[in-house]
């Protein structure tokens, strides 16, 4: 239930289009609805601006189903993360348009139609390939929020000529996620070099002495570049989000 979908039942009712009974039957999972084993927040658009997201991680492939499920019963934008196969075949025979995407570990169903003005866009600029399913989590984030987005993908430190090749890209932006494991320099390299936020993920990407990400979240935290704050590890849902917001807010 977002703020359009509501303002719509009350216009009709206002306008005797429809009954105060069926307005009351449209409005029976206002503001939640109760599975069970999950309490689904329908008033979380309203009160945000974007819609509840599944975490499918620690859920049953029956729990999500039933989750996604009913969320089909509404018109809205539809994300799930960090999906796994079991998840994505309990739920691939139900109608609605679901689409599943392994590299993201996302389920989604897009919006009707963009949010936010299509000449705003986000860029995730990603060090390298290996660092895809995060970026494309924010990336998947971002789209399925009603943004346009834009990647930029493997021009990592490494090989510095390739972000500078497609730095006008980056530029043009409103928001910019950069995401990278190893040591976790590209969000500082950015932020000599452009005048937006930028929203850093450290990524488990990396060899022993990385921790997992721990080295790259550290050096991120400590960049001596102004404008860079910084997601948890991995947390490609949380910089999409916070990319989304920025771009709509403008």
């Amino acid at each position: 239930m977002n703020r359009e979908a509501l303002a719509l039942i009350l216009d009709r009712y206002r306008t005797g289009e429809t009954d105060l009974a069926s307005a009351m039957a449209e409005l029976k999972d206002f503001p939640s609805a109760d599975l069970g084993y999950a309490l689904i927040d329908n008033h979380r658009a309203l009160r945000t601006g974007h819609p509840e997201v599944v975490y499918c991680a620690g859920k049953t492939p029956a729990q999500v189903r039933g989750i996604l499920e009913r969320m089909l019963q509404g018109t809205g934008a539809i994300l799930a993360t960090r999906v796994e196969a079991a998840h994505w075949e309990a739920a691939r025979s139900l109608p609605g348009a679901l689409v599943h995407d392994p590299v993201s570990r996302t389920i989604v169903r897009r919006p009707a139609t963009p949010v936010s003005p299509p000449q705003t866009y986000i860029a995730i600029v990603a060090a390298g390939t290996s660092d895809l399913p995060v970026a494309e989590e924010a990336a998947i984030t971002a789209e399925v929020f009603g943004n346009r987005v834009e990647r930029v993908y493997d021009v990592g430190v490494a090989g510095l000529h390739r972000l500078l090749g497609r730095l006008e890209l980056v530029r043009g932006a409103r928001a910019i996620v950069a995401v990278a494991g190893m040591e976790g320099a590209l969000p500082s390299v950015l932020g000599g070099l452009v005048d937006k936020p930028i929203i850093a993920v450290p990524t488990s990407v990396g060899y022993g002495a990385s921790f997992g990400g721990i080295a790259a979240l550290l050096a991120m935290l400590n960049s001596c570049a102004p404008g860079v704050t910084v997601v948890n590890i991995d947390n490609g849902f949380g910089a999409g989000y916070a990319a989304s917001t920025i771009n709509r807010l403008g």
